[in-house]
This record gives C-alpha cells, structure tokens and sequence, in this order.
C-alpha cells in the first residue's frame, strides 16, 4: 500500500500536487541536479555569503545544540534504558562531518552518507569520520534494517524525488524507541502562507516536496512515530504579509515557536516500540 496519494493543489494546481493522506505538497516544477563538489559550495555561499568552511564555527555550535536536545530526549521515557555511549548514528548528507564530528565526540557511533567528493574526502582523511560516498537510495531498504538508534538529515528530503524510497528506509533503519532528527524548509510560515508569488519565484528547483509540521505529523504517525520536538529554525517577521507581521518581536517569535511556525524548522521524532 502506498504512503502517498497525490491530487491536484485546489489552489494551485499549476505548482503542486496535494497528498490526500499526509497533506505533504508535491512541487511539479521540480527537477535533478547533479549534487558535486560546485554544487554544495554555490549554494552554501548564495544563502549565507560565506562557505561552508568559513561557517566551521557556527556550524560546530549547531550540532552542539542539536545533540543537546537529541540527548535529553534521548534519556527520557522511551528509548532511554540504552548508554548513550552505544548508540549508533546516521547522517544523510553529511556533507564535511561537522554534525558528526561532534556527535563522535559526544560518545555516538556515527556514519555518514554524502555525494559530493570534497566533502567525502575531508570528512573521512581530515576528520577520521566513517562517511561513503553514496546515495542513500543506493542502500536497500533491508541492508540496514533496525541498525541505527538515530537518523539525521538536515535540508535532505526535501531534494530526494522517490518520496515512498526515503520514507521506507528513514522507517525500517532505526530501531524501536530510535530518534529521527530532521530540518527541512516549511510551508507553514511566513512566505508561502502570506506571500505565496515570492515562495514561487524563489521556490529552489531542485526540492520535489514541500513539507509543513501538519503534514510531518501526519505522515511520521502513519509511520509510527510521534514528534517529541519541533520548532522554527528562523523568525522572519518582515515577510509576513497578515497581521502577525506587526507583532512585536517577542510576540512573534512566542507565536511562531508554539505553531511551529516558520520558514525552515526542525523537529525530533521518536518511533514507538509497539
């Protein structure tokens, strides 16, 4: 049975396809890029005027933070009876390591899949890292069945065309009471829902599905998860079109944090044990 049913956007059927079971949008313009070395680094500076190297620092205190939250979490209820220090890691686009560097140092066991060559290389002469270069759809759902306690992936689906592929495997690779961490570009903010003509004139054309807190709820408790942590990753106050635009600061970010409300978010989910 499939996860997906995709029909026509009523609103606009032209961009999107809607699925009628999990609410995720299907962007129809999409398509594939070659994801090498010019690639990772093109895009890193176009959206934040500095590389990827440059950013280390900045980029080494997110994964702190991030481990931060995956480990309290880790340690409460469900999936907490195992020592930290054992549990396995996977990051899908792993890119020079950074995440995993940190998450090494944390006490996890970490691996990595990344497609560009540089960042392979570094990751694995530099760092010390075990990452391959491949693509995860290249690994069959069965290779890794129940063998990671934790799967990150950070502004990785949304790029991936076989929708039902990533799902399966980000579903069957972990084990019971295992943690899925994610960061993806939301419809739920400011641009698509108040100024939907910007969201498609910059609408990247290499993302094939737009994904919301709504729609990742309902898919991940199809799946059988429920979502422990989510919130924006960033507050843009100055694209809201609607009412919300002229909160002060700290109301805006109160709103956005309680909805989940934002342009990009992240969000933890853990998969039930039964």
């Amino acid at each position: 049975m499939s996860l997906f049913d995709f029909k026509p956007h009523r609103k606009f059927p032209e961009y999107y396809e809607i699925c009628q079971h999990t609410d995720v949008l299907r962007y129809l313009p999409a398509k594939q890029r070659e994801y090498g070395d010019s690639y990772f680094m093109e895009e890193y500076m176009s959206q934040y005027k500095k590389s990827y190297y440059d950013d280390e620092t900045n980029l080494r205190d997110m994964a702190k933070r991030r481990l931060s939250r995956l480990t309290n979490l880790q340690k409460l209820g469900e999936g907490g009876d195992k020592d930290p220090t054992q549990k396995k890691l996977l990051e899908i686009g792993s890119a020079a390591g950074f995440f995993l560097d940190e998450a090494r140092m944390a006490g996890y066991k970490t691996s990595g899949l990344e497609l560009s060559p540089k960042e392979v290389e570094y990751a694995k002469s530099t760092l010390g890292l075990d990452v391959e270069r491949r693509s995860v759809l290249s690994v069959r759902e069965e290779e890794w069945q129940h063998s990671f306690d934790t799967i990150a992936a950070f502004f990785v689906i949304e790029h991936i065309e076989d929708i039902e592929g990533i799902w399966r495997r980000l579903e069957r690779w972990l084990v019971p009471g295992g943690c899925l961490y994610l960061a993806v570009p939301s419809s739920f903010g400011p641009s698509f829902q108040t100024n939907p003509k910007e969201w498609f004139s910059t609408h990247p054309s290499d993302h094939f599905f737009d994904y919301s807190v709504h729609s990742l709820k309902k898919l991940l408790s199809i799946l059988g998860f429920d979502v422990n942590y989510v919130r924006p990753m960033s507050y843009h106050s100055y694209r809201d079109l609607s009412p919300r635009g002229k909160f002060p600061e700290w109301l805006y970010r109160m709103y956005a944090n309680q909805f989940a409300y934002g342009d990009t978010i992240e969000l933890i989910a853990r998969k039930r044990k039964h």
